[in-house]
């Protein structure tokens, strides 16, 4: 079995912004040269999501406001400035592992791989790939 390892690094602009790293995770299996097994891919950071979903801008907005809905950025939070970043993404996981057969990501037809910026300010971000198979 062989394992092979990258990091991607990106920008964001701040509070709920979505970032499409599919592309980015499909040119890291291709240079893996691995054909089948999976694909792990985490991000380190403490108000960091990764989601599988449609990148459709009406669904990216009812997402935005059912995160704002639920977890309201002006709560009463003992936690200074971004509290609910961190209460957001207790909620959803940062990491996603997907199937690769036959040298492809193996995703639902709409899907993509979101990364979803919580925190307040604009952020240097950091996604590690780790592509494990034969």
């Amino acid at each position: 079995m062989k394992v092979y390892n990258e990091t991607v690094r990106f920008s964001t602009r701040g509070e709920i912004e979505f970032i499409d790293i599919t592309s980015k995770v499909e040119e890291v299996v291709e240079k893996s040269g691995i054909k089948n097994g999976l694909v792990h891919v985490f991000a380190p950071h403490a108000t960091g999501i990764l989601i599988l979903t449609e990148n459709e801008p009406g669904l990216l907005g009812d997402i935005k406001e059912f995160l704002e809905r639920i977890i309201p950025k002006l709560g009463s939070y003992r936690h200074p400035s971004n509290a609910h970043s961190h209460i957001r993404s207790m909620l959803l996981p940062p990491d996603k592992t997907l199937p690769l057969v036959n040298g492809r990501l193996v995703m639902g037809t709409w899907q993509s791989l979101l990364f979803i910026e919580t925190d307040v300010y604009p952020r240097q971000r950091t996604v590690i790939i780790q592509v494990i198979g034969e």
